[in-house]
């Protein structure tokens, strides 16, 4: 049984939903609903969740989100509600810091009284991955505790987005950017509704790979780009097994194997609906990957 799905964040372009399971459990989740522009979108959701976040919605729009609970693949229960996203205020409109402004602290709060909390200071956001389409940011929190963050940036086409955080995060994966492009991230320490403190840096996407797509014959061929080891080197990892676990309108999953070795990263490579390269960097202890 699924019950109350409810909003715990919006944003102008994106919302945090969640949701209880009173009875059972279900194998996956899938979140279903149409965009701006009317296409429908269905995002997979592992079955042990119980939050998501929507991301790439349009402000001040009404959405209607349809959750579904599934065992075996079947559809077993559902759960829907209407969200309107928040308006473009000046504060969501990315104030962006000048020049003398960027390596600065905001100064919203006066000092702390002995009786209130000790100051929150946010530190060294740094970038930590990039691909052609993501961009991985690191960042510490030398003093205090904020209850949530807020990044914020310029897509490709100039429009404010904000990607709201969880207070304990202290890292994030900013995906659906556009290759070789410089981006200015600003990532706002929040306490209530109130922004304590902010840091910026500055990333550039990395250029897509041309991808030597495999012939025909070449397809389900192994990789031979090493020599055979020798029993005093390390024994060589093995790739097997790439199957299709789950298909939707806009996503795929993918699940692998590794008899023998193993990798310290993988990196997934396809051509998109326009015919241009995508790089999606995946950890090494991972064997599945979600594609959106």
């Amino acid at each position: 049984v699924l019950g109350d799905l409810s909003v715990t964040s919006i944003t102008p372009s994106s919302m945090r939903l969640q949701w209880s399971v009173p009875e059972d459990s279900f194998d996956s989740f899938m979140l279903q609903y149409r965009d701006a522009q009317g296409q429908p979108q269905a995002l997979p959701i592992d079955g042990r969740s119980r939050s998501v976040t929507v991301l790439g919605l349009s402000p001040s729009r009404r959405y209607r989100l349809h959750l579904y609970g599934l065992q075996g693949g079947k559809r077993i229960d559902r759960v829907s509600i209407d969200v309107i996203t928040g308006e473009t205020t000046e504060t969501e409109e990315l104030p962006l810091p000048s020049e003398e402004q960027k390596h600065e602290k905001l100064q919203t709060e006066a000092p702390p009284s002995e009786a209130t909390p000790a100051r929150a200071v946010l530190e060294e956001l740094r970038v930590s991955s990039i691909t052609p389409s993501s961009v991985g940011l690191q960042w510490s929190v030398p003093k205090g505790s904020f209850d949530s963050f807020m990044l914020q940036y310029r897509d490709a086409q100039g429009q404010p987005q904000a990607l709201p955080i969880n207070g304990g995060s202290r890292s994030v994966t900013v995906p659906g950017l556009s290759p070789s492009r410089q981006y200015h991230f600003h990532l706002y320490g929040l306490r209530g509704r109130k922004k304590i403190d902010h840091v910026s840096t500055e990333a550039m996407t990395a250029r897509p790979e041309e991808l030597p797509l495999p012939s025909e014959e070449q397809k389900h061929e192994k990789l031979q780009t090493e020599p055979s080891v020798s029993e005093g080197s390390l024994v060589q990892a093995v790739l097997r097994e790439l199957r299709v676990s789950s298909v939707t309108p806009s996503s795929v999953q993918l699940h692998w194997s590794i008899p023998e070795g193993s990798f310290e990263s993988f990196m997934l490579q396809y051509r998109d609906a326009q015919g241009q390269p995508q790089s999606l960097s995946i950890n090494g202890r991972s064997c599945s990957v979600t594609v959106p």
